[in-house]
């Protein structure tokens, strides 16, 4: 799909080491998805995997958020830096990165573990004691939902 140019080019975020800051800073992403031609927006915390170049979210079992990936894996989110209103000024400084893929439903057991580490790496300063409150158990994992975003292309914006 071809994507839109930015309309002001200046505030356009060219650098992948910027952009990559703002995915690591960022604690939820707002993902579009769409089934049988209606659309489904869903904020979600997350967890960034750079390696992978993915966002990982936990989830319930079940509900529409699942029905609508399992139809249409495909998606676009955005993370955003919230810098501020600037009064008097009418304008708003912030970053932002908008980010197209496919979002999946994730079943082995490896991977949710692996998830949930980004996971709590990415949101907690000291991540040991939740986790071994919630997970202390392999079978934690079967009762937990798991979805990778692979992000495959992404952009950047900055305003004041």
């Amino acid at each position: 799909m071809k994507r839109y140019h930015m309309q002001k080019a200046e505030r356009e975020i060219t650098d992948r080491e910027k952009i990559r800051g703002i995915l690591r800073e960022g604690k939820y992403a707002t993902v579009a998805l769409c089934r049988d031609n209606e659309p489904y927006v869903v904020t979600l915390s997350y967890g960034y995997d750079e390696k992978k170049n993915a966002l990982y979210f936990h989830t319930a079992l079940k509900g529409l958020k699942l029905r609508v990936i399992r139809n249409n894996q495909r998606g676009c989110g955005t993370v955003i830096e919230d810098r501020g209103y600037r009064m008097g000024r009418c304008s708003h400084a912030y970053r932002s990165v908008v980010f197209w893929g496919s979002m999946h439903v994730i079943e082995d057991r490896s991977e949710k573990k692996h998830a949930m580490d980004i996971l709590f790496e990415h949101l907690e300063e000291n991540p040991a004691p939740i986790k071994g409150r919630t997970l202390s158990k392999e079978e934690a994992y079967d009762n937990l939902g798991v979805l990778r975003f692979d992000i495959e292309e992404i952009t950047g914006k900055q305003g004041q």
